[in-house]
């Protein structure tokens, strides 16, 4: 029996000789295809700038730097997202906090927000950044999001790692219209890859540029030459080495033309699954009107809970049939790296989603007829 797995990069010959290509380059660190990978991120989503790091994570951590996140500064973000998205305010040495979750899309809950921020203010203890993470590839309510901001006086960075060529309110997510960063993540798993990678989209010529310095060291390289033309360089901040490299780029570059119809495949799959399994035990996503999902995941909920119907016995259930399911995510303040620092809170819509979710296999290279074996388990299992 086959495996199934729930997530597999679609990797096609042209993707191959681009790389190949770019390996006989005389440069394949910092040549001509990291900038041009650059420039088609940020036409795709319409930002002005885009800087492409390593991973997502590191994007996100730069993109706390440039928005000046300090210690015992206060950063804010979804209880259900992946430790990047928490780690990058650790990184700054500042307080992360949580925020709990919608019960209809998983995002962070717009009125759990609201009711936190005002207490936030009375206690003097507002955050400085937020960052809401468009889970599974929906993006959150951004609108509201910045209103507040404009109140409260934060900023926010959007992780947008599962939402390349997703829309919300009919314009690319990653256009920064309601946010000051957007981070994209181009892991395996993700619409498009460079195996490992990132990219950090922004409307601010200041961002962009203190972006870029942290990227590379924190060094400036100077523009014109000057009185001392062998120095033509200088580190003017603490950076870091996050560099995407030109084997990285020559592969995203390649990928990118494809993501049109990488979207379409996800999108068959989500409607697919939608269709057939329609059953009072499954709750399944939500797709909202301002929203146009990517699909990154497709996960459902199993509502019924007994010794023989719940989310860890279909769990099990369709491993042992070899179908390659996930669960995301563990809530952040459940690992034992964050159990110290929530020890008091709830997060009561996470923490039940958490029971309840089970992520389906989708990715463009999944057939129709492992889908249509896929729903049959299920159902059998069910039934």
């Amino acid at each position: 029996m086959m495996q199934i797995d729930y997530s597999k990069q679609s990797i096609n010959s042209e993707d191959i000789g681009a790389v190949a290509r770019a390996l006989k380059k005389k440069l394949i660190t910092t040549g001509n295809l990291v900038p041009k990978f650059e420039k088609q991120i940020s036409n795709f989503v319409s930002s002005k700038y885009a800087v492409t790091t390593n991973s997502a994570t590191s994007a996100l951590h730069i993109a706390c730097l440039a928005l000046g996140l300090k210690k015992n500064d206060y950063l804010w973000t979804s209880c259900n997202t992946f430790v990047a998205s928490a780690n990058c305010g650790l990184y700054c040495g500042s307080k992360v906090d949580l925020i709990d979750i919608d019960k209809n899309d998983y995002n962070l809950s717009i009125e759990n927000l609201k009711i936190k921020l005002k207490k936030a203010k009375k206690q003097k203890k507002l955050p400085k950044i937020i960052i809401p993470v468009h889970f599974s590839g929906h993006s959150c309510s951004m609108q509201e999001i910045h209103k507040l901001s404009k109140y409260y006086k934060f900023k926010i960075i959007e992780d947008a790692s599962h939402a390349l060529g997703g829309y919300y309110n009919k314009k690319k997510v990653g256009n920064c219209k309601y946010s000051h960063i957007t981070v994209f993540s181009f892991h395996p798993t993700k619409i498009i890859t460079t195996i490992e990678g990132g990219v950090a989209c922004t409307n601010s010529l200041m961002l962009y540029e203190k972006l870029s310095q942290f990227r590379a060291h924190g060094i400036e390289r100077k523009k014109k030459s000057e009185r001392n033309t062998f120095i033509n360089y200088q580190q003017i901040a603490l950076g870091y080495n996050y560099r995407m490299n030109d084997i990285q780029a020559a592969l995203g570059i390649n990928q990118l033309k494809r993501i049109n119809l990488f979207l379409k495949k996800r999108r068959k799959i989500s409607e697919l699954y939608s269709k057939n399994l329609n059953h009072s035990l499954i709750q399944l996503p939500l797709e909202k009107k301002k929203v146009k999902s990517t699909f990154h995941l497709y996960v459902i909920r199993i509502k019924k809970k007994n010794k023989k119907i719940n989310r860890d016995s279909l769990y099990n259930f369709l491993i042992k049939k070899k179908i390659g399911v996930n669960i995301h995510y563990i809530p952040i303040h459940y690992h034992g790296f964050f159990k110290s620092m929530f020890k008091k809170e709830k997060f009561k819509e996470s923490e039940k989603y958490y029971s309840e979710a089970i992520s389906l296999p989708i990715h463009p290279e999944l057939k129709k007829a492992d889908v249509l074996k896929i729903i049959k388990l299920i159902k059998k299992f069910l039934n």
